[in-house]
């Protein structure tokens, strides 16, 4: 049943309103799985892309990369999947598979640079067109599986949303004993809350205001403070050890950092699209780490949707049908969503 032209949702041009296209899907090779997708979450950075934010993006644009969906063809060579699996594709869809960092499962750093899997091209040259579609083909080797504990809904955005806070919150030793603080209760935030609570941390949320600390501390944060407010930093000084910060605007990163405690670590994992400033004292002083962390490996992404499977973890989701994903932008800029919005890709 392979496929050679599936109905998609496409930006023609930089900063368009994306508008219902057809897009050409490669032949299932040997090791492919042709997936029929059920949901794709849109993700804050599908919206940056469309819009130019990070640099000149590859139009037609077809974002996407929070994907679930449901194997419908399986090449000769493949052994990870059948027919009927409930799978789920992430960020990229291929890497140079040599590198040290491909070979010890840590692909998204790939020295010749992974293949994305929208606003890319492949090894080919081809272009790469994503998850705001009804079916897609992927290298088995770049696909995970989704536990049956998880509906495909609310499981989509954990391929961006939920890896993007588990990667950090495991490499720097989220768990019992340490007093952690997500930035931001969004799309990212809100998982990083989820997630940190379930590893046995100590929670805290630090938002712009107080609006959706019942959420927060619903979700499993233990506190949760107004950053609008100078008092929250006076409060907070030397507290945690762990700040990650989930948001986009630029952040004044020396009051973060006067929040970690001695050898803490400031971690984002937000993209703002403007540069932020730095003064070297707010790191000499107490032995501080500021760092940056993008999302996580094929096998780390594996571990990640076992793990929300195992804790009932979800994202927290409003789903769309595709004819409103141009106000589905609009609202995640005005801060409209609680906490991801999903396409229903049947409506595509």
């Amino acid at each position: 049943m392979s496929v050679t032209q599936v109905a998609a949702y496409a930006a023609p041009a930089a900063k368009a309103p994306l508008e219902r296209t057809t897009v050409p899907r490669r032949p299932v090779g040997e090791r492919d799985v042709l997936i029929e997708i059920k949901y794709a979450g849109i993700c804050h950075s599908d919206i940056h892309q469309v819009r130019d934010g990070w640099g000149e993006g590859i139009y037609p644009m077809i974002p996407g990369h929070e994907i679930a969906g449901v194997v419908a063809e399986v090449g000769s060579g493949v052994t990870r999947f059948a027919v009927g699996d409930r799978v789920g594709v992430g960020c990229f869809v291929d890497s140079c598979r040599e590198c040290e960092y491909c070979l010890r499962g840590q692909e998204q750093y790939c020295v010749k640079g992974m293949t994305g899997t929208y606003n890319a091209r492949d090894k080919q040259g081809e272009p790469m067109y994503g998850g705001y579609s009804t079916h897609l083909v992927v290298d088995e080797n770049y696909t995970v599986r989704i536990p049956d504990g998880l509906p495909l809904d609310a499981a989509a955005p954990l391929l961006c949303a939920g890896i993007t806070l588990y990667s950090p919150l495991k490499h720097w030793q989220a768990g019992p004993g340490r007093k952690v603080a997500i930035v931001g209760l969004g799309g990212l935030g809100h998982m990083g809350v989820k997630i940190a609570a379930a590893l046995g941390a100590e929670v805290t949320v630090l938002s712009q205001s107080l609006r959706k600390q019942e959420d927060g501390l619903r979700l499993g944060a233990s506190h949760y403070y107004a950053t609008s407010d100078p008092a929250t930093f006076e409060e907070l000084a030397g507290t945690f050890d762990l700040v990650v910060s989930t948001v986009s605007a630029p952040l004044g990163l020396d009051a973060y950092l006067g929040l970690l405690k001695v050898d803490g670590a400031l971690v984002n994992v937000g993209a703002p699209e403007e540069p932020v400033e730095l003064n070297l004292f707010s790191v000499i002083q107490g032995r501080k780490t500021l760092a940056g962390s993008m999302i996580g490996g094929i096998a780390e992404t594996q571990e990640m949707l076992d793990f929300c499977a195992e804790h009932g973890l979800g994202a927290e989701i409003e789903v769309i049908p595709a004819s409103d994903i141009n106000a589905a932008y609009d609202r995640v800029l005005a801060s409209d969503v609680r906490y991801r919005f999903v396409i229903d890709a049947s409506t595509i």
